[in-house]
């Protein structure tokens, strides 16, 4: 008969015992990488918001409604097709406000995420950034996941959740700081091994938790799960946070001045470098035609004589009208310089380039790809996408370089005798 006194056996204790009621636990060593597995990704996102600021504000075109490279351009378009497209025609008259709340809104949020500073107000700033983009530029890229804004939208995730950690991150400082003014004990976590928690856990007994009465294991550890903080402690903490808060909003501010006053420098620089330029914003008009203006050819009338016999009489020495639209003078087109104008049929911009060879090469200038405006880009002689980066040939218009998936539609115009381009 057993002994009712005996000890029950026990199983013998097993890590899958200790996290089979956590199926999604921790990764191996995860204590030891948990703290930088986020900072690749905070600085991607954080240098490239940066990035993108400051090239919008350093483009003084980005904020002329008469470019088309202009955010009211980009918006105007969206219209169209954008599944918010009713909300965008009430804002395309503010489109300059918006776009510099845009650059300066990367900016900001930029910084902040690279300094790790209110990390994850900057994520919910940079998610918000990255949502407006995906319904306005981006939403029919197909397949999906070409277009960028929808995978920024979901990289900044991470970030809203877990904030930016404290490895090299300016409110984990802000916090120690904060914690030792305040004699608290620093707020940093130690990652340490479950073994070790269990060598000095006063209630560890082969396998098992006493206090808990249930199998030993990290999902259900009383030492990991701490006590609820007395009074004092809570007194400590509040005060810490306190502390935390008004340094962090200090450093916001300068954070915020400073990004002004960089974004300010970026757009006046940006200037004096687009007033040196040449090239850019030339826009063919008929009122720039050259010449006499072509007269129509006139068929041989015949006429009754005083004798009454018929008499033929010759037309005028006339010129043969051209066929096609009159564009402009081709004098408004240096060499190796391109113009743009609107096409009549579409009311699409259009953009003719006058190539070294001489020759004059017309294209829509909708890029295929999401239906920015392509220009010219003289130094390397290419016709390109400002918005997302596509390359098209110039004597072809076939598309070397994406996200494009085909190149442009080409146009023929000719140059006439009397030195105006004309669209056929």
């Amino acid at each position: 008969m057993a002994n009712p006194d005996a000890p029950s056996p026990r199983r013998p204790f097993t890590e899958a015992r200790a996290t089979r009621r956590l199926p999604l636990h921790a990764p191996q060593r995860a204590w030891a990488m948990s703290e930088w597995a986020l900072l690749p990704l905070r600085l991607f996102v954080g240098v490239t918001f940066v990035y993108a600021g400051l090239q919008k504000l350093a483009n003084p075109a980005f904020t002329t409604a008469a470019s088309s490279v202009s955010i009211q351009h980009q918006m105007a378009f969206a219209v169209t097709t954008s599944p918010i497209g009713g909300l965008l025609a009430h804002l395309v008259g503010e489109a300059r406000i918006i776009g510099v709340v845009l650059a300066s809104g990367e900016l900001v949020v930029g910084l902040g995420t690279v300094l790790g500073l209110w990390t994850r107000v900057a994520a919910a700033g940079g998610l918000l950034i990255s949502l407006s983009l995906f319904l306005t530029v981006s939403f029919h890229t197909t397949p999906y996941f070409t277009g960028s804004d929808i995978v920024f939208f979901f990289a900044w995730i991470p970030l809203l959740i877990a904030g930016g950690g404290s490895r090299l991150s300016v409110d984990a400082k802000l916090a120690q700081i904060a914690a030792r003014q305040q004699g608290a004990p620093p707020p940093t976590l130690v990652p340490i091994a479950f073994a070790s928690v269990q060598s000095i856990c006063g209630h560890y007994d082969d396998g098992r938790c006493r206090a808990l009465r249930a199998p030993c294991g990290p999902a259900h550890c009383p030492v990991l799960a701490g006590e609820r903080p007395s009074l004092y402690d809570r007194r400590h903490l509040d005060a810490v946070d306190r502390r935390t808060l008004i340094a962090g909003t200090s450093a916001v501010v300068g954070g915020v001045a400073g990004a002004i006053a960089i974004g300010g420098i970026t757009a006046e620089g940006g200037k004096i470098l687009s007033s040196g330029s040449s090239g850019g914003g030339r826009t063919l008009s008929p009122t720039t035609a050259t010449g006499t203006p072509p007269s129509t050819t006139s068929a041989p009338t015949a006429s009754t004589g005083a004798t009454g016999a018929p008499t033929t009489t010759a037309p005028p020495t006339t010129t043969a009208h051209p066929k096609g639209t009159l564009l402009g003078s081709a004098s408004q087109v240096p060499t190796n310089q391109a113009a743009s104008f609107t096409i009549p049929k579409s009311g699409d911009p259009g953009i003719v380039v006058h190539t070294k060879e001489g020759l004059f090469v017309a294209y829509d200038a909708v890029c295929p790809h999401l239906g920015c405006t392509v220009g010219y880009a003289p130094s390397v002689q290419l016709i390109v996408c400002p918005c997302h980066g596509s390359e098209f040939e110039v004597m072809t218009g076939d598309v070397i370089a994406g996200p494009a998936p085909h190149g442009l539609t080409k146009l023929d115009v000719v140059e006439e005798g009397n030195g105006n381009l004309y669209l056929q």
